[in-house]
């Protein structure tokens, strides 16, 4: 919203010494978003004065027109005789006003006038286009001509003010009001304590019988809308220079003359108005939902398929406008033909949320719009066609009709009860009772009662729906720059939790191992499911979907955090890094069976732990995951040696990362589950109290489901639950313990079927070798049919011994290694190599 500060004036008696700048700072200390103040004819300097063309010769022998002019300045130039001006600009004739800068000014932007040579022609001066003088756009690309009745000689600066201060307000979807400069001055005035000369006071007939018939049948849509006519308007008649400089000072173009009092009027009072022209009107105006597939043609031109849920205005054709949006063509008053004598003006209050879906639904965004979508002052919309109809009997020559229309639908004040000291509890502040009631009073409350206070809210602030509401109108109107800051005061002893600190330890270990953290937004569409290959009956397939998505395309949360991964490391990889090492750590949500509503908590008192709990059990589940992906390279290549690729390997081994982290043993299995590859992936297991919990896979991704994701060939991933994995740990890792005494290592080479996992291996010779067994660790894989046999593979493990007492000796190592072999011999059918 555009302010300019003159206008601000007329409504609220500021000091003349109050500059811009001032009246931004106070209107920012009461919250409103005042952007900038535009200087405007900011270094501009006279002479700059009213002309009249007396003569205009052609200089054709040029490439393009140009025109040898004089121009009768009066005694602006000194001597009274016509000044002699160059010009190329052709929207002018003998005769005309025009505007004439003269030697020795300086136009906005520091260009100086002076004599100048030009055309073959000295020209002393200029005649001047709006853009010239940063007017703003006033429909016209060429030389401003003025009325008739101009004096020449007049003083063009004050003439078409083009000195003075404008305020750009950013306004926020919950201050409405402050689209219009009625809004603008009452926080002025409260900013100032200042009394307001409210521009909407005006004395208004009462309805009558004799208006023009309205027909309103969706009072829901509609609950408020006044139509009064005005007759013998004269089509010649054209907006003065007052009117148009104020609509370009508050960046909207001037048109016509009803078109510009209907502007003019919602910029000032901030009610959207429509204007018909009465002899394009045919019967009785009425307000409806529109038939689905009805068309009209806007103002704009385009002709529109309506909606059903569309509010429209018609006639008995039927629609001639989108109510609160924009006109139909049909009724347009058209300025070209200059035939206008008579127009019906309507000033209605339209349902927000109708609005806002039918600007959104056509893609259609229009002042009336911005406004109606944000809260209109119901009770305005009388003044407003007052107003416009007084404005077009002053300037247009016209007679307002005595029928007045009123269509109202009843409705109550809004109250709101609210404890004295209610403001004193959210903000931490006394504020006492007196100044509550007088703050509320500022806002235009009507406020009754000691302790309990009943506050009716003003019809124009249809955002004050509850006491945190006029809460924040009292903190806001003291000034937010006087809230104390206080630290608080957690008690001693009290830190981060031990889940927090696995997160982040898992975050370091991570980034430690080589991988970057690419965080993700949570939100997934459901077709991605089939691209992994998920069962029909999968849980991860329950999703919740959100009410009002960003994307239509993703409606879901995430039930796990490979799609955002593989998303990252496709852009990544399509934008040349192929060499990818990615993680997150995060939360996915899974629907509750039941679902419960939320309650809403209080902000005047801590929530009780069954407020917290029941808000808890709203909410969907949200266990924290962490997941990583891979492709390309792992190993470098270079000068010292050759690298290698990533493979299922580096993400298993980024799940025992991860479990070393938690303090815990990982299960690692063969395992199959929707986008991994079936020979290649690995189930991820820990042990819960004593249960044991699958937490996720690891491995290489299935061909399949790499083609249809359009992802690098042989690309891993891992992702496993996070929050079970703390279940299964036994706290903060503990460092470990140095040994004085020296660690025996023996070797074991065991053959067994291709297809014993590894993991039983392992865990056989674990368990074989008893309490003495420091690590072990898989050394070698080797595969020869012709010294194995078909179908048999051989696994070399190193075992670490070591005794917390004494130095082992080798019948003490070498029978902990039989002990073992023999267990796994007896489990998985090993057999010692060689």
């Amino acid at each position: 919203m555009r302010v300019p500060l003159s206008w601000l004036r007329e409504y609220v008696d500021l000091p003349a010494t109050e500059t811009g700048r001032d009246v931004q700072a106070k209107l920012i200390s009461v919250g409103l978003e005042v952007e900038t103040v535009e200087q405007l004819g900011d270094g501009l300097k006279g002479p700059l004065v009213v002309g009249k063309v007396l003569t205009i010769e052609e200089l054709t022998e040029f490439k393009k027109p140009i025109r040898f002019c004089t121009v009768d300045v009066g005694q602006a130039n000194g001597t009274g005789e016509p000044q002699e001006i160059v010009c190329g600009a052709r929207n002018f004739a003998v005769g005309d006003k025009v505007v004439v800068v003269l030697p020795g000014a300086v136009l906005p932007g520091g260009f100086a006038i002076a004599a100048r040579k030009t055309y073959g022609k000295t020209s002393h001066g200029m005649i001047c286009s709006s853009d010239e003088l940063g007017m703003g756009d006033d429909g016209t690309k060429g030389i401003i001509v003025l009325p008739p009745e101009h004096e020449v000689g007049t003083d063009a600066i004050e003439l078409l003010q083009l000195v003075d201060e404008v305020l750009d307000i950013a306004v926020t979807p919950d201050r409405g009001y402050a689209l219009s400069i009625r809004g603008v001055a009452r926080e002025t005035a409260t900013a100032y304590g200042l009394p307001l000369s409210d521009p909407a006071l005006l004395d208004v007939p009462g309805p009558n019988a004799f208006g023009y018939p309205v027909q309103v049948s969706d009072p829901l849509g509609c609950d408020r809308f006044t139509a009064r006519t005005v007759t013998g308007l004269d089509p010649e008649a054209r907006s003065p220079l007052w009117l148009t400089r104020r609509l370009q000072k508050a960046g909207m173009r001037p048109i016509s003359l009803a078109v510009d009092i209907t502007n003019y009027v919602m910029l000032e009072l901030g009610q959207p108005l429509h204007a018909y022209d009465r002899s394009r009107v045919q019967g009785p105006i009425g307000v409806r939902r529109a038939e689905q597939g009805e068309k009209l043609t806007t103002l704009d031109g385009v002709k529109r398929t309506l909606d059903a849920e569309d509010l429209v205005i018609t006639d008995d054709r039927g629609p001639i406008g989108l109510a609160g949006v924009m006109g139909g063509a049909n009724t347009e008053i058209d300025d070209t033909e200059g035939t206008t004598t008579e127009v019906v003006v309507e000033a209605a209050h339209f349902d927000a949320l109708s609005i806002s879906r039918t600007a959104r639904r056509h893609k259609l965004a229009s002042e009336a719009s911005k406004r109606f979508e944000r809260g209109v002052d119901p009770q305005a919309a009388s003044a407003a066609a007052q107003r416009t109809v007084d404005l077009l009997v002053l300037l247009a020559g016209g007679t307002a009709d005595a029928g007045v229309t009123e269509v109202i639908a009843p409705s109550a004040p809004h109250t709101i009860t609210i404890p004295a000291n209610h403001p004193d509890k959210v903000a931490g502040v006394d504020y006492g009772r007196e100044t509550v009631v007088r703050r509320l009073q500022q806002v235009g409350c009507d406020v009754y009662g000691q302790d309990e206070l009943i506050v009716t809210v003003p019809s124009w602030r249809p955002d004050l729906t509850d006491p945190n509401d006029l809460a924040e109108e009292v903190i806001r109107l003291e000034g937010y720059e006087n809230l104390p800051s206080t630290l608080p005061k957690p008690p001693a002893g009290r830190g981060l939790t031990d889940r927090q600190r696995l997160h982040r330890r898992v975050g370091r270990a991570l980034a430690g191992a080589g991988y970057v953290e690419a965080p993700n937004y949570p939100f997934v569409g459901e077709h991605v499911f089939d691209q992994f290959g998920l069962a029909a009956d999968d849980p991860n397939r329950k999703v919740v979907k959100l009410v009002n998505p960003l994307s239509d395309e993703e409606p879901a949360l995430r039930t796990t955090l490979l799609p955002g991964l593989l998303g990252a490391l496709r852009r990544n990889d399509g934008r040349g890094s192929h060499d990818l090492a990615l993680f997150e750590t995060g939360l996915v949500f899974h629907p509750r069976e039941e679902l419960k509503i939320a309650v809403r908590l209080p902000v005047d008192r801590r929530p009780t732990d069954e407020e917290i709990a029941s808000l808890t059990e709203a909410l969907p589940l949200q266990p924290r995951h962490a997941a990583v992906v891979l492709t390309g390279a792992r190993e470098q290549a270079g000068w010292w040696g050759k690298g290698r690729p990533s493979d299922w390997a580096d993400a298993v081994e980024s799940a025992r990362v991860l479990a070393r982290e938690a303090g815990t043993e990982l299960i690692v299995r063969g395992g199959q589950y929707g986008p991994w590859h079936p020979g290649r992936c690995a189930e991820l297991a820990v042990v819960v109290r004593g249960v044991e919990q699958v937490i996720g896979y690891a491995g290489e991704l299935h061909p399949g489901v790499l083609k249809t994701l359009g992802l690098p060939a042989r690309t891993s991933a891992m992702e496993l639950d996070l929050d079970v994995l703390e279940l299964a740990s036994s706290g903060v890792p503990k460092g470990p313990k140095i040994s004085t005494f020296p660690v025996a290592t023996q070797d074991v080479a065991l053959v067994v079927d291709a297809s014993v996992p590894h993991a039983d291996v392992e865990a056989s010779l674990r368990e074989g070798a008893g309490e003495l067994l420091e690590s072990i660790r898989l050394f070698d894989v080797y595969e020869n049919a012709a010294q194995l046999g078909e179908g048999r593979k051989s696994l070399a493990y190193a075992l670490r011994f070591r005794a917390a007492d004494r130095t082992l000796t080798v019948d003490e190592a070498s029978a902990a290694r039989d002990a073992a072999v023999s267990l796994a011999a007896e489990r998985v059918g090993a057999v010692l190599r060689g």
